[in-house]
């Protein structure tokens, strides 16, 4: 088993900031992206702050596999792990900067299982900061293409979510 950083990854420079909570929320819509109520209430929370000022990130999409899980694993295993191999989780506002950028995102409704609990298939989490511990309040932002419809959806998970070894998550790369 291929683990970062010796494993293929997708690599992707994003500017993000320069923006406040309502041109983003404007932007989405006249890019006709979608939010779910989770993601709605992301990024109304108090807590979803943006940077007035803009800054660029390189971001690393990996799957649980490529950190060394081949069975999956939790939250809080694959954020441990991804410090240990030197990438970080993102600012939460990279999640709407990125679905704003990432318009080309392959549909991935093209498989029709749908399994309760699980990342759906083509979707993207954005290993991000958890700003509440509350299970029942959305833990980050996923990325995702239904039917050539782009979202920006809000998920919830606790500490015990196995994440599937295939799920594809975004950290973002240090700069050491």
């Amino acid at each position: 088993m291929r683990i970062y950083p010796d494993c293929p990854a997708i690599t992707r420079t994003i500017e993000v900031g320069g923006l406040t909570k309502f041109e983003l929320f404007q932007k989405m819509e006249q890019n006709s992206i979608m939010l779910n109520e989770y993601g709605e209430t992301l990024l109304s929370d108090e807590r979803f702050t943006t940077s007035e000022t803009t800054y660029t990130l390189k971001t690393v999409e990996l799957t649980i596999r490529d950190l060394g899980y081949p069975d999956g694993s939790t939250l809080p295993r694959i954020f441990k792990r991804s410090s240990e191999l030197g990438l970080e989780l993102c600012p939460l506002e990279l999640g709407p900067h990125l679905r704003l950028k990432y318009l080309d995102q392959p549909d991935g409704n093209t498989r029709n299982l749908s399994q309760q609990n699980q990342a759906p298939f083509g979707s993207i989490t954005i290993a991000s900061e958890i700003v509440s511990e509350d299970d029942d309040f959305p833990k980050g932002f996923y990325l995702r293409n239904i039917n050539g419809v782009l979202w920006l959806r809000g998920y919830i998970a606790d500490d015990q979510h196995v994440w599937s070894p295939d799920d594809h998550f975004i950290f973002c790369q240090t700069n050491r």
